[in-house]
């Protein structure tokens, strides 16, 4: 196939965020589109790049006093009925578009049209955000290539509609069990009702106030909540189990093992068994990347409601921010689109940051 990233498309990040939206790259499906990103900038005489996997990594080697990323996933979720890319208005639509095509978009016109740049810059094209943890491109590149992560300050291309969303959000699930004993439902006082025994448990999340913690001036609402049930064995039998699976969202200011102890407090007196867990990433604003970054966008950042990347930079000691054209909200929606305007907009502004002096 001819790669659609020809230099025309890479000079405007509004027609390059739909000629990637266009390849499609739904998450285990990624290497049309890491052969085309990576074919484009290994002809890029001011990139050193390699490829692990379907993630390709392009960097300056400028001798910059400061080194930053710039990162962007590939991948997309499944295909919603709204492939390929079409463009209504203002907008344009597609699988992607919002998270987090148009974000790689700036990465990738970026990597090509500033050969010098104010600080060495390291960009990251990467497989696999959307599902498991142990597919995701920098969690391999991590294993694989630590060095190449090195750096000062990163920015997560992801969506924020065009604002500065500083650090993230921890996550945790965890299984909250109501133990029973069976027995027949005609005679169910012989038996203890394991789906009754969870009720406490629901009584306990439908009270539960949640946290607002304010971290240099980035707001972070904690929150706990139940997503999934599960009991019952027959519709005459007495259930023996209860499962009640959480999912806490917890402020950066909490390590991971604070907030399972006090997601172990709040179920006190059940089985609590632990899924999974990611810690969160402080705001990460100090560095001066940072400050230059954040004079650039010209507006004060807000606490990122969600998980992303950024967690995994700050557990390398490194700042990280995320800032992206488009609409959180409209990440995953068979409507997902993106503003050509917040396209304009954030490349003028990333333009403004990397390439002045």
């Amino acid at each position: 196939m001819e790669n659609p990233l020809t230099p025309e498309v890479l000079a405007d990040p509004v027609a390059l965020t739909r000629a990637l939206v266009d390849i499609e790259s739904v998450s285990k499906n990624e290497k049309e589109i890491a052969d085309c990103v990576e074919e484009v900038l290994r002809d890029v005489p001011h990139l050193t790049v390699a490829r692990h996997s379907n993630t390709i990594m392009a960097r300056t080697e400028l001798g910059r006093a400061q080194r930053v990323v710039l990162a962007g996933h590939l991948d997309t979720v499944p295909l919603n009925n709204n492939f390929p890319s079409s463009v209504q208005g203002d907008l344009i639509y597609g699988c992607g578009t919002s998270d987090m095509k148009s974000g790689v978009a700036y990465a990738l016109h970026l990597a090509v049209s500033v050969p010098e740049p104010r600080y060495d810059v390291t960009y990251f094209f990467y497989e696999a955000e959307e599902i498991e943890s142990r597919y995701n491109g920098l969690t391999l590149v991590a294993q694989a290539h630590p060095e190449w992560l090195t750096a000062d300050f990163a920015v997560l291309l992801e969506p924020t509609h065009g604002v500065v969303e500083a650090g993230c959000q921890g996550t945790m699930r965890a299984v909250v069990s109501a133990a029973g004993r069976r027995a027949h439902s005609a005679r169910s006082w012989n038996g203890v009702n394991a789906i009754h025994g969870i009720g406490d448990a629901i009584h306990r999340l439908a009270g539960y106030q949640a946290r607002m913690v304010t971290i240099d001036g980035c707001v972070y609402r904690e929150g706990m909540n139940a997503v999934r049930i599960g009991g019952g064995v027959a519709g005459n039998v007495v259930p023996d189990l209860c499962e009640l699976e959480v999912n806490y969202r917890f402020a950066p200011d909490r390590t991971a093992q604070e907030a399972e102890l006090h997601l172990r407090e709040t179920f006190d007196g059940y089985q609590v068994r632990l899924i999974d867990s990611a810690p969160g990433a402080l705001p990460g604003l100090t560095a001066a990347p940072a400050r230059e970054f954040l004079a650039a966008v010209g507006a004060d950042p807000i606490g990122k409601l969600g998980w992303t990347d950024v967690a995994r930079f700050a557990a390398l000691g490194i700042p990280a921010l995320n800032f992206g054209p488009g609409d959180p909200n409209l990440a995953h929606a068979p409507d997902e689109h993106v503003e050509i305007g917040k396209i304009r907009d954030g490349a003028a502004t990333l333009h403004r940051w990397l390439a002045s002096h």
